[in-house]
């Protein structure tokens, strides 16, 4: 009997991590999703498995090693082989330069770099004797530019967007699919709507991100072929400036 195919989804939120793990669900890929509370989670596996699908939600810190290393293991030993992992944990947040703490810029770099190669370095570890896999890094407008407040979140970007290009160079040869989608504009989330209402009215015109279409596009970069593989997809609404 074949083993059931694994989508861990690492910092799977509300909005775009939840999505992701919907849509790999609907293709018939067991939806193994992280938070640091499991709890939080049990909303998005009933989602899932009321629409037929599989889940199995787990609490974990994406920013601790011994967390990481156990959470593939066990996946691994007890639901199936991980062929897609898709690393999206945020750290999104904003200090002046000269009010900004050492525990504060510590903390964004550990969420949204270092958790970022832990998670890529245990998976490769299993992906690669299979030779099969496709590991998807969530990045930022900042994971391009550094912009007035965001220092910290911007260095942790940067950082990440370099270990998705080097890790895509190296497992690339041994048919791991490394991409990073770099999300660029506001998306549709209870946090967008309360805090930034005249953002949000823009969703009429098709002027923020909605979830579902970016995973919509995670599915497709899974799906591409080896001979036309993408490394980095940018998303934006269409009104987005850049």
């Amino acid at each position: 009997m074949a083993q059931a195919k694994v989508a861990l989804v690492i910092g799977a939120g509300e909005a775009t991590g939840g999505a992701i793990a919907r849509r790999f669900a609907r293709e018939g890929f067991i939806a193994c999703v992280t938070r640091r509370s499991a709890d939080k989670l049990q909303p998005l596996v009933e989602s899932i498995e009321k629409a037929g699908g599989k889940a199995r939600a787990f609490g974990s810190d994406a920013r601790r090693e011994e967390q990481v290393i156990e959470l593939v293991q066990s996946i691994e030993r007890d639901i199936g082989p991980i062929e897609v992992c898709v690393f999206n944990v945020g750290g999104n947040v904003r200090f002046p330069i000269r009010e900004m703490t050492t525990r504060v810029y510590t903390k964004v770099w550990e969420m949204a770099a270092l958790a970022g190669f832990l998670a890529g370095r245990e998976v490769a570890k299993v992906m690669v004797p299979r030779q099969r896999g496709t590991i998807l890094f969530t990045g930022a407008t900042a994971s391009l530019r550094g912009g007035k407040g965001f220092a910290a979140f911007a260095g942790a970007k940067h950082a990440l967007r370099a270990l998705a290009q080097s890790m895509a160079r190296e497992l690339g040869p041994e048919g791991i699919h490394i991409a990073h989608v770099v999300v660029d504009g506001a998306i549709d989330t209870p946090f967008i709507r309360e805090n930034f209402p005249e953002r949000y009215a823009l969703k009429e015109k098709a002027g923020i991100l909605d979830p579902e279409a970016i995973a919509e596009n995670y599915w497709q970069l899974h799906r591409q072929p080896r001979s036309a593989w993408t490394h980095e997809l940018d998303l934006r609404p269409w009104m987005e400036a850049w």
